[in-house]
Order: structure tokens, then C-alpha cells, then sequence
């Protein structure tokens, strides 16, 4: 029932290619600190989208969404939670939040599992933070032709809620004698979220807590991608593979039997794509207008209330006054934002103006 001990870990077969994908993790990881240094102001623009993008996904991926203007206003703190899906995302926020600002001081024990749990539960009406209480079960939905309706099945059994808190105090030991052992990070941390998934110790919230267990992991290890680049908003969409070799991997955990392989190859996979996509648009920030144009969209789109084109300057360092203009010119006649008042010239205020939502069409 672990993935983690040595005798597991090294009865894994990676092959040829197995190992060239990590070395390729491991080149990226050591261009992280180049990438860093052509661009900072690109970067935190990336961060800042990252974080909203990653708080937007790990909650769609449970079926957690709200309206796209209410998310924003919710991650840059200009609207109040108020249903239960924002309560979720605004949980969520705070605990990506603390991530991102802490995880050098954070200690991968099961009383930051625990905390992180309470946090994303913070805004709802039920608290957080323990070990379930009840057994529970992964359940898939599936239509089925023959009845035409949508049944439930039965997609794996996790740890009972008996045994779960000693199943957990069991999986982070186990993680830290792996990481004393020197086994490579990029191969015990996807196992240790496999077997986080498998042991699935809350009521709820188990897979955007793995979620943010993995950035943590990662962050520590010195893989930083998640910064700037959202791993939730990849694993969203490649949902089907998610989830597809998750359910793989787990067949036979209970008996240590599973194969790991599934999970991991996907897992890297993910990593791969989001340091190209890490490389493609800081490697082109500074050289290519286009790139220049959407900083500049980007921090707009950050603006909680009126602005200033002093504003938008002060936040793009590098770009001319002149470019900034022509795009709020454009977005202007897009009519994305409008001036307030008659003010003219630096001190002209400005808001964004509220997109017309489209009714879905109704479905028979």
C-alpha cells in the first residue's frame, strides 16, 4: 500500500526513454535562472496570471466554477466571496497563496496536509483540516447506452477512514527517507501524490489538496515552473489523461501490485509542456511585439477599478508610452475599456467595461 518504500522504487523499470525525459526536465531546471533574468517584469505578470489560471482550474477539475469576472475579482481581492463554488475559490487562492509565499519554511507532515485542507475550506460553512471520518469511494460517471441514463462506478476504493491516519503519517516518513536516499525528486514526488490520491484522507477537497502538494513538492526541489506557468490549467486540459492514469496507476495499489508508470510518464509530460511554454514566452518577451502587447493586455486585465496610463507604465518597465497608448486605443474601440470623465493626457482615467454574456442555448 505505498509506492514509496525503497524496495518499490527501485523495482521500477524506466526505460531509454524514461530516463532522456528526465534529463530533459533536469536541462530546463537548469535554465530556469536564465529565463529569470531576461525578463523580470514579463515574469511577474506570468505569475500573477499563473496564480488565477491555477485557481481557476484545480477547482474546475472538481466541478468548482463561477463566473469568469467574479473569479478575477475574487483573486485580486475586489469581490466577496459569496455562493459556495466562489467560497471554494477563494479557499483555494489563499491556500495557493501560501504556497507560493512560504513554501521554503513549509514542512511536507501531515499537520501542513491538515492546514492546507482547513485553508481551502476557510469560506464555507464546514471546517476543514481533518482526517474523513466515514469510508469513502472515487466514483466515475458514465452513461450507459443500454438504459440511457448516467450511472456511477465504482472507480477505485480508497484507504478506510480507520486506517487512514496512520496510512498517512506513513506516506510523509516514507517520502522523507526516499528524498535521504537520494532518489530523484522528479520520480518520488509524482508517487507520493499517487499515493496521497490513493489513500484520498479527507471528506473532500483530496484532489486540489494533491494539487497543491505537488507544487509545494516541486518547489522544493527546485522545479519552479509552477510560478510562472499553471500546472492545474494543463492538467484541466489534459483532464481525460489525468484522471485516466491516475485510475491506472492505482489498480492494485492495496496490493502493492500497481503500475506507476502511467502516472509518471503523463506527470513529466505535463512538466515538459509547461517549461516550454515557459521558455517560448519569456524566451520572446523582450524581442517580439506581439509578446509586448499581450503584457500589456495582461495588466489591464489586472485592473480592479479605474487606472491610469501611468499605472500601465509603472507596471510594464521597457515599454514605450507610445505602444501602450496604440493598445488602449484598440481595446478602446474593441470596447474592452472606456475613458471616465474628460480628463485627457497622463492623468486620463480609465475602467474596464463589462463584457455582454451570451445565453447557452437550451438543451432538449
Amino acid at each position: 500500500m505505498s509506492s514509496l518504500t525503497r524496495k518499490y522504487i527501485n523495482s521500477i523499470k524506466f526505460s531509454s526513454d524514461h530516463v532522456a525525459t528526465l534529463r530533459m526536465i533536469g536541462e530546463y531546471k537548469g535554465k530556469q535562472e536564465l529565463f529569470g533574468k531576461r525578463s523580470p517584469e514579463a515574469l511577474k505578470t506570468m505569475r500573477s496570471l499563473a496564480i488565477i489560471e491555477s485557481t481557476e482550474s484545480s477547482n474546475r477539475l472538481e466541478g468548482i466554477t463561477a463566473e469568469r469576472g467574479r473569479v478575477r475579482g475574487i483573486m485580486l481581492g475586489s469581490a466577496t466571496p459569496e455562493s459556495r463554488p466562489e467560497q471554494g475559490i477563494a479557499g483555494y487562492r489563499d491556500a495557493l497563496a501560501r504556497i507560493h509565499e512560504s513554501w521554503e519554511g513549509l514542512e511536507f507532515d501531515t499537520a501542513l496536509i491538515k492546514r492546507l485542507h482547513e485553508i481551502i475550506n476557510s469560506y464555507m460553512p464546514e471546517s476543514g483540516g481533518r482526517w474523513k471520518t466515514k469510508d469513502n469511494l472515487i466514483i466515475q460517471k458514465w452513461y450507459d447506452e443500454k438504459s440511457g441514463l448516467e450511472q456511477d462506478r465504482v472507480r477505485f476504493r480508497p484507504t478506510s477512514a480507520k486506517e487512514t491516519p496512520k496510512a498517512m503519517e506513513r506516506l510523509v516518513k516514507q517520502y522523507a527517507d526516499a528524498a535521504d536516499d537520494s532518489h530523484d525528486p522528479l520520480v518520488i514526488i509524482p508517487l507520493a501524490v499517487l499515493d496521497f490520491l490513493c489513500v484520498h484522507p479527507f471528506r473532500n477537497g483530496n484532489g486540489r489538496v494533491a494539487r497543491l502538494i505537488t507544487l509545494l513538492l516541486l518547489y522544493r526541489a527546485g522545479y519552479q515552473v509552477g510560478r510562472y506557468i499553471s500546472l492545474e490549467r494543463i492538467f484541466e486540459e489534459s483532464k481525460e489523461s489525468y484522471y485516466n492514469t491516475l485510475e491506472t496507476s492505482s489498480a492494485g495499489w492495496h496490493d502493492d501490485k500497481h503500475n506507476p508508470l502511467p502516472w509518471l510518464t503523463y506527470f513529466w509530460g505535463v512538466l515538459i509542456r509547461a517549461y516550454r511554454e515557459f521558455e517560448g514566452r519569456v524566451g520572446t518577451v523582450t524581442t517580439r511585439w506581439g509578446a509586448k502587447t499581450e503584457q500589456i493586455e495582461l495588466t489591464i486585465e489586472r485592473q480592479a477599478g479605474e487606472f491610469s496610463i501611468s499605472n500601465i507604465e509603472s507596471a510594464c518597465p521597457g515599454i514605450s508610452r507610445v505602444m501602450i497608448r496604440n493598445v488602449m486605443r484598440r481595446l478602446r474601440d474593441e470596447k474592452k475599456i472606456k475613458p471616465v470623465g474628460a480628463g485627457k493626457g497622463r492623468g486620463a482615467r480609465w475602467m474596464k467595461q463589462k463584457q455582454q454574456q451570451t445565453k447557452p442555448a437550451s438543451q432538449s
